[in-house]
């Protein structure tokens, strides 16, 4: 379905709608969204697929998507107005140093495999996160037991592991340390 010309021109037309609205969402998920739509479409109507396409309107679908991701958005500031999610922590942080200088030895560890290192920084970035703002966190309020954290004395030992916590936070520092570990990211 996708190598279509009326699937390209769907994903190209709504695409644009989108980006009439002020909405920007990867190409890739709206083409699945066309995907998934258009075999239900078919499927409901009893029809085949290339015949479902004179059902297809591009401001509709968009007008969804764009509403949908408007109430994400509003559920995530109320989520943020409640304290219901730990933040990120400060940029100067540094477990997030150790987080950011480990990207290049687990690049080389798992052989290059991009998707088990984002995920490793996505969890570790977010216990980061979820560590310095439990205080405000009101879900982990009942979950630290007696002892709760010191976070303070968390930093001090995470900067023992790393004394030159800032280079870190320098992109050509960084970038370096991803060449030299012989993997690189390139647009295609």
């Amino acid at each position: 379905m996708r190598n279509t010309k009326a699937f390209k021109e769907a994903a190209a037309e709504t695409l644009a709608a989108l980006a009439r609205r002020g909405v920007t969402v990867r190409p890739g998920t709206v083409e699945d969204i066309i995907e998934e739509r258009m075999r239900g479409v078919a499927q409901m109507m009893g029809v085949q697929v290339r015949s479902a396409w004179r059902y297809f309107n591009a401001d509709t679908l968009a007008d969804a998507i764009a509403k949908q991701y408007q109430e994400l958005q509003e559920s995530a500031k109320e989520d943020e107005a409640e304290g219901a999610q730990a933040p990120m922590p400060p940029l100067d942080n540094p477990e997030l140093a150790l987080i950011l200088a480990g990207v290049p030895d687990s690049l080389v560890e798992s052989g290059g495999d991009l998707y088990s290192v984002i995920v490793n920084v996505a969890v570790n970035a977010w216990m980061a996160g979820h560590i310095h703002g439990e205080d405000g966190c009101a879900g982990c309020e009942g979950a630290r037991g007696d002892a709760g954290h010191d976070w303070e004395a968390r930093m001090a030992s995470i900067t023992t592991l790393a004394p030159d916590i800032t280079k870190w936070f320098d992109r050509a520092v960084w970038t370096a340390a991803l060449h030299d570990s012989g993997f690189s990211v390139e647009r295609r």
